[in-house]
């Protein structure tokens, strides 16, 4: 496809000045997220391991090694490709891997990346990768346990300590540790949970050397888990409207906004921009419009379809948005948004400082 001139702006240039929509990247707050974040983990002597799903770049990605990190969290193994090309050499894959082309490519991946790890939650999973991986070049396997997130998972520790038996006696698998995703506020079932696990894991004589929990949610909250070595978080760095939501932020530490162009006013109390499904998502993610307009928080996007978002105005003071404004939406989940867009627009003081292609973009494999 050819590159079409003139859409991507250069350093230097106003935010006022580009094309709509377009999420746009605030350098400062991004970076006060990743400092935040990281001298969190380091005030619990934990390890931190972002998940790379919500921004898919390795250039952000290398400022959150260098403010710390241990290493980086993928969900898929092409995703994993693209950071094990760019440099990146610990990188844990919690993921179900299943099928001959995907185990292949996991097969090729171990050897080119120094640590990488992956997860499981039966024994049909740990045969494929029994069958793929021998000696020469073992793969470290952990157990991911449902501690309330209800989604993959064993679902007692019994069941956590058989599988790991399974994993440590495979000559081409090590047993890596416990990995969980709980639910928000679940702190309680998690702890009891593990511990259960490793005591169970103790009299077998079989080590446990990671527990790692993630989420953005209660990342605050991650001392409630003393048992855990190691924290997973990806939508910390830029936040959005549901880690307001969730109080893990506020609305001055959202780092993506959307740029969109109100392209009507049909009516004195509805709005048309020109942001639909295909730039701001339809995840709603329990709310019940899909983004908050900064300059206008009582409107709300009520609809969309694939390249218009009709806002409702009837509850703001005024005249409202005039046909032309540009305006800012903070997403209900960024993560999403970024999986819709090639490149990343990054500023500073609302001038472009430079523009990034989503290096991960559509790795759904």
């Amino acid at each position: 496809m050819p590159e079409i001139a003139n859409i991507w702006p250069a350093p230097g240039t106003p935010l006022t000045e580009l094309l709509t929509p377009l999420p746009v990247i605030d350098e400062a707050r991004m970076a006060a997220n990743i400092a935040r974040a990281q001298a969190h983990m380091n005030s619990l002597g934990r390890a931190f391991r972002p998940h790379i799903k919500t921004h898919k770049l390795p250039e952000v990605a290398r400022a959150q090694i260098e403010a710390g990190a241990v290493g980086i969290n993928c969900q898929k193994v092409t995703e994993a490709e693209v950071f094990a090309a760019a440099g990146f050499d610990d990188i844990l894959i919690t993921y179900n891997i299943l099928g001959a082309a995907r185990l292949a490519r996991l097969k090729a991946l171990n050897t080119k990346v120094g640590h990488l790890s992956v997860t499981a939650d039966s024994s049909e999973v740990v045969a494929g990768l029994a069958a793929t991986f021998g000696a020469e070049e073992p793969l470290t396997v952990l157990v991911e346990c449902d501690t309330g997130g209800k989604r993959c998972g064993v679902q007692t520790p019994e069941a956590a300590a058989a599988l790991a038996g399974e994993i440590a006696a495979t000559e081409g698998l090590r047993f890596g540790g416990l990995m969980t995703y709980p639910a928000p506020g679940g702190a309680v079932a998690v702890e009891a949970f593990v511990t259960g696990a490793k005591a169970l894991l103790d009299e077998a004589s079989l080590e446990c050397p990671v527990v790692t929990v993630g989420g953005t949610p209660d990342f605050f909250a991650a001392g409630d888990i003393p048992s855990a070595t190691e924290h997973r978080a990806g939508t910390y760095v830029y936040n959005d409207r549901a880690m307001v939501r969730a109080g893990h932020a506020s609305l001055d530490d959202c780092a993506m906004h959307i740029l969109v162009t109100v392209v009507s006013r049909p009516t004195p109390d509805r709005a048309v921009i020109d942001a639909g499904s295909k730039a701001l998502t339809s995840d709603l993610l329990g709310f019940e419009d899909h983004g908050l307009i900064v300059e206008y928080p009582g409107a709300r996007i009520t609809g969309l379809s694939e390249e218009h978002g009709v806002v409702d105005l009837s509850d703001i003071e005024g005249e409202g948005p005039k046909v032309g404004d540009v305006l800012r939406v903070i997403p209900n989940h960024t993560c999403v948004v970024t999986n819709l867009f090639d490149r990343m627009v990054f500023h500073d003081g609302a001038v472009v400082t430079r523009v990034l292609e989503v290096a991960a973009r559509s790795t759904v494999w």
